[in-house]
């Protein structure tokens, strides 16, 4: 089922960010851009991997406006654990929400059903609370920071100029389209 386009739905949870547990709510995440990226464990393989990616690349997106809000369906208990042992975790300076009740997971369809884990899900929700873009990978399958950037710089343009569309491969400061009837049929 596509969350596109959907609010997204009330939570409250413990997480780990700058050394210190704290508590964040969908209330929290309103007001900026904002990526929740749920992974299925921590302490596993391809994961820590995906989390580096988007710790290098952090500061671009605080500079777009956007906040990381990675999740699964473990303990902020054991985020601090895992980011106090790994050196690719211990880059991470964005917030790590626990989800062990898996409110969150149910809330974004991403939850494996008898398994008590997240899919490998990336949701970029817009100032209001609403889904603009979703990607649900394999288990097997790493994401890509660039690419995230290069499609949430599409949202956020697409947001500040209605009427207007980017084409495959846009990147920042190319030229869009504007649909109506004079293109049908021309591209």
């Amino acid at each position: 089922m596509s969350l596109i386009g959907t609010t997204i739905k009330p939570f409250e949870t413990q997480a780990y960010k700058d050394g210190k547990f704290i508590t964040v709510t969908d209330a929290d995440t309103r007001g900026k851009w904002a990526v929740f990226f749920f992974y299925p464990a921590d302490f596993t393989f391809v994961c820590p991997t995906e989390l580096e990616d988007l710790a290098d690349h952090y500061e671009t997106f605080q500079k777009m406006g956007v906040e990381i809000y990675s999740v699964s369906t473990d303990t902020h208990f054991s985020h601090k654990a895992w980011h106090d042992t790994s050196p690719a975790i211990g880059k991470i300076k964005f917030t790590m929400l626990g989800d062990q009740n898996h409110n969150i997971s149910n809330n974004f369809d991403i939850l494996r059903a008898g398994q008590g884990l997240a899919d490998r899900g990336t949701f970029v929700v817009d100032p209001d609370g609403v889904i603009q873009l979703m990607e649900i990978t394999s288990e097997g399958v790493g994401r890509n920071a660039v690419e995230l950037l290069r499609k949430i710089k599409a949202a956020q343009y697409i947001a500040a100029h209605p009427g207007e569309v980017c084409p495959a491969k846009w990147e920042e400061g190319e030229t869009t389209l504007a649909p109506s009837l004079d293109l049908v049929g021309k591209i």
